[in-house]
């Protein structure tokens, strides 16, 4: 006789299935943790704020970068400007990805800043190379 199927909510991959009752949290659910936490703090917040800021006033380091992040928060991102000629063919591509690199040499830019750019690069790459295949096949059709 076969063996019975398994009923335990769980799709073939092990991931619960949509809509299952029999495991996981409900949605929205948060965690006792944070619970716990949230009850410790209930009607302190202003409390808690205000001596943070008091703190900061007084020269607390801590206390000072804690309340200046909230005010100003440090920038994730920032632009750069370095010369880049425009990208038509996948030899440009190739050009301007040296172009990059010689930038990180000279100090113009930082090597985390150049790996953005050369993200960015080999993705337009990509696209000119399909638009340039895509022209090329329409042609060799056109001849038909």
């Amino acid at each position: 006789m076969g063996k019975a199927p398994n009923n335990d909510g769980r799709k073939s991959d092990g991931t619960f299935a949509q809509g299952n009752s029999l495991g996981g949290n409900r949605k929205g659910s948060r965690h006792r943790t944070t619970l716990a936490v949230e009850a410790l703090l209930e009607g302190e917040h202003e409390a808690l704020t205000r001596k943070a800021i008091e703190l900061a006033l007084k020269g607390d380091g801590p206390a000072l970068r804690l309340c200046l992040d909230r005010i100003a928060p440090p920038r994730k991102d920032a632009p750069i400007a370095f010369p880049l000629r425009p990208i038509k063919s996948a030899s440009d591509a190739v050009e301007a990805g040296s172009e990059v690199l010689a930038a990180v040499a000279y100090g113009s830019i930082t090597p985390d800043e150049a790996g953005r750019v050369m993200a960015l690069l080999s993705a337009h790459k990509t696209m000119v190379t399909a638009s340039e295949l895509e022209a090329r096949i329409e042609a060799l059709e056109a001849k038909r």
